[in-house]
């Protein structure tokens, strides 16, 4: 028996292909005889045939068979050359050959909407991590400044700071002592403390409304305005973590409730202050020249460390006011204080004092040089501005006068019982820093309000 290359399933050797191996001979000597039981026999499947079929399979333009013409034949090319929009929605299985855009995101369908939606799905996923950090910004800003956190942050002493501070307002809510208080008295203290209470709440300060009405601590006495000195006293033994109190009188406003305490003045103290009283002395008030003064208290400015201010006040045309002043915690303070307050002082000189306590500081700063290397002055308009009427009635002095282009800090409406307007000074001061600090918001509701008002009012003279 002979062998082809291979062995061979046929009997006597050789490889069968039925239909296509009659009549053919390889040279070899493997039997060209075929399967005779397959198909019907041998020679059903003629050679034309198998050559047809394989002409149908390979597109053979000159065989064609029925429903397969030309574009059955370039179905495929035509189909693959027209563009493609995504996967489709079929879900096809991970073994699948990679094709274009398969697992990616895309429209299932067509239209201007989809295609607008393919659009912005692209830029979103661009944008996500930006998308996320406004978001973050914006969880923040609501949290530290729509929600009380703020107050928290602010008032801690180790963030914002605001717990060093306690704000004094003299309100004298008993009633007057020389008069009862009418509406317009009430009006103002009304309007006062709120505008206190606003800004404590905004900077994490404390506040203390102290009632200023008489207290007669001495029998023989009668020393309303001298109160602040004892009240001072009292607050810090309140407040034992308070370094910084300030005193502010009843007819005070705060115009700029966006500066904090820190950033308009403590923050800088050497550059918000000075110490040499010649740069401005409407009192002219000597310079100590006593030879045997250390160097620190011949000195008109101390030693020169903001570290050792402990008073500090500002100045008018008539000398120190106490409207609005600073006075620091420390052993010098209670030192000052205990002096002030002294009763014998008070008896002696009580009668050439015509502005009282303020009169006292003056000569105290003038004949104790002690006082001095520790007492700093602050420019009259940064805490205390002056309207038209107090020291001048044109109220133009650059130095003492409030000026709305430059937003002063605070408004003193000093004097204003003796021939001015308190309530008409101080609405309209209110009403001038409610304009000057209101948001997009508050003022559409006000002109909202201003609009449903005079529409009211028409109506009413209508109906008259």
């Amino acid at each position: 028996m002979s062998l082809s290359r291979s062995p061979s399933p046929q009997r006597g050797g050789g490889w069968a292909s039925p239909g296509l191996t009659d009549n053919i001979s390889s040279g070899r000597s493997s039997p060209v005889r075929a399967y005779t039981n397959v198909n019907g026999g041998a020679n059903n499947v003629a050679w034309a045939s198998a050559k047809a079929r394989s002409a149908q399979v390979n597109g053979h333009q000159g065989f064609s068979t029925k429903n397969a013409g030309w574009f059955g034949r370039h179905a495929r090319s035509i189909s693959s050359s027209l563009p493609r929009f995504g996967s489709g929605g079929g879900r096809k299985s991970y073994g699948d050959r990679e094709k274009l855009n398969r697992g990616r995101w895309g429209p299932s369908g067509g239209g201007i909407f989809r295609r607008f939606q393919t659009l912005c799905g692209g830029i979103f996923r661009r944008m996500k991590l930006r998308l996320l950090l406004v978001l973050a910004i914006l969880v923040l800003w609501a949290l530290f400044y729509i929600t009380p956190l703020h107050r928290v942050y602010r008032k801690a002493s180790f963030l914002g700071g605001g717990s060093r501070f306690v704000i004094i307002l003299a309100a004298n809510q008993g009633g007057g002592v020389m008069e009862w208080k009418g509406p317009r008295e009430w009006a103002i203290e009304r309007d006062s403390i709120r505008n206190k209470k606003h800004y404590a709440e905004k900077w994490g300060y404390e506040l203390e409304i102290v009632d200023m009405s008489t207290k007669k601590r001495y029998a023989h006495e009668w020393r309303e305005s001298w109160e602040k000195v004892d009240t001072i006293r009292t607050t810090l033994r309140k407040y034992p973590n308070v370094e910084w109190v300030w005193w502010m009188d009843l007819n005070t406003f705060i115009m700029e409730p966006s500066y904090s305490l820190q950033s308009h003045i403590f923050q800088d103290l050497a550059l918000s202050t000075y110490r040499n009283i010649s740069v401005y002395n409407p009192l002219n008030i000597p310079a100590i020249t006593a030879s045997q003064l250390d160097p620190i208290s011949l000195s008109p400015t101390g030693d020169n460390n903001p570290q050792s201010i402990n008073l500090i006040i500002p100045q008018d045309c008539g000398g120190f006011n106490l409207g609005s002043f600073f006075v620091r915690r420390s052993t010098w303070t209670d030192r000052l204080l205990d002096i002030w307050w002294d009763p014998v002082m008070y008896e002696q000189r009580h009668m050439q004092w015509e502005h009282k306590e303020q009169d006292a500081l003056e000569y105290l700063y003038s004949v104790q040089p002690w006082i001095r290397p520790h007492v700093a002055f602050i420019p009259q308009r940064k805490v205390n501005s002056f309207p038209p009427g107090a020291c001048g009635d044109k109220g133009d002095d650059p130095r003492i006068h409030y000026n709305q282009l430059d937003r002063d800090f605070v408004v003193n409406m000093a004097g204003c019982e003796w021939g001015r307007d308190c309530w008409g000074e101080m609405y309209n001061y209110r009403e001038l820093s409610h304009t000057l600090n209101s948001n997009m918001w508050e003022n559409f509701k006000d002109w909202f309000n201003n609009m449903v008002r005079d529409a009211l009012r028409r109506e009413q003279k209508k109906g008259a």
